[in-house]
């Protein structure tokens, strides 16, 4: 048997920049952080060493790796040429809440297939191949940035290239700063529904057609080489500032980002304390990161109690093999 821990990620500033429309004429950067909220792939040899089951949100069995619905499970399974598994996954937050749930699954998964077959695999090729499988292979309109981060973890500074490679580098900031900023980050849930893959299309299609909307863009890179400069001198309250404006200008980069209501409990938010924020993910659903200072919190807490909080802590690793039989 095999387990890997694989982390969500937070990301600060720059999304958007990551899909090829934008990094391959622009070069793109994102600020991120993974958090301890994980997902979990448990494999071992079937009884049946004909049969492959995979337990998720459904329980699918086959004996043919073709046949089966998931797609990252059949096309990963498939790359990897095996048969007669039993995998299972588990996650600490539902998928399409804007926390790279997929990519996180995707990088766990080739983690834990590569150790069952006592394959060595490292940091930048797992993302690598993560990337190349949801890209390339299952043509999903995304970005790079959630799969660098499982694998990667920690808080980092993510450059993409124009021709498609990424550097990687650590935000270094004291211990002090970093716990600030870990304990000035609220977390609260919106709810809603959304399509990501539709709403990214939009967002690259924009890209391309729209020179406001890629302007938009260019000035969201901007902002995260700021938020990198701040955050290296321990600037933390920077993070508010960056935040309110990269949400201003997200927001308008496609339809279906934002909506009325998220606009209302935005606004609410501004108003008792927090200094900035934005919808993670895609948007259009899930979380909501505010920046509040310790000072402000406990007005902040009341004024939007009608939403759930999720407590968390930054995590430091990246996919993480933390069982073999």
């Amino acid at each position: 048997m095999v387990i890997t821990k694989t982390p969500f990620r937070v990301s600060l500033c720059g999304g958007g920049s990551d899909l090829p429309a934008f990094y391959e004429k622009n070069g793109g950067c994102v600020i991120s952080t993974t958090i301890n909220k994980y997902m979990y792939i448990t494999s071992h040899p079937s009884f049946d060493k004909k049969t492959t089951v995979l337990k998720y949100s459904k329980t699918e069995t086959v004996h043919n790796l073709d046949d089966i619905e998931h797609n990252i499970f059949r096309e990963c399974l498939k790359q990897e040429k095996m048969e007669g598994y039993e995998i299972t996954s588990i996650a600490d937050i539902p998928q399409g809440t804007g926390l790279g749930s997929s990519s996180a699954f995707t990088v766990g998964l080739i983690k834990n297939l590569k150790c069952q077959k006592r394959e060595y695999i490292s940091d930048e090729e797992v993302a690598q191949a993560a990337c190349h499988m949801e890209i390339d292979v299952l043509k999903n309109p995304i970005g790079k940035q959630d799969q660098y981060a499982a694998a990667y973890g920690g808080l980092n500074y993510y450059q993409f290239n124009k021709d498609g490679s990424v550097f990687v580098e650590p935000v270094l900031l004291s211990k002090e700063s970093y716990d600030e900023l870990e304990k000035n980050l609220i977390m609260l849930y919106v709810g809603g529904e959304h399509s990501a893959s539709k709403i990214l299309k939009e967002q690259s299609k924009n890209m391309v057609d729209a020179k406001e909307k890629e302007e938009g863009q260019k000035r969201i890179v901007e902002l995260t080489h700021e938020l990198k400069y701040e955050l290296e001198h321990n600037n933390i309250d920077a993070v508010g500032r960056v935040l309110n404006e990269n949400w201003l200008i997200k927001k308008t980069l496609a339809k279906g980002i934002s909506n009325p209501e998220f606009d209302k409990w935005y606004d609410l938010a501004l108003k008792n304390g927090a200094t900035g924020g934005k919808i993670l993910g895609a948007g259009g659903s899930g979380f909501f990161l505010f920046y509040v200072p310790q000072k402000n919190q406990e007005k902040f807490r009341k004024a939007m109690h009608e939403l759930p909080e999720m407590q968390f802590k930054f995590d430091h690793q990246g996919t993480t093999v933390i069982f073999v039989n």
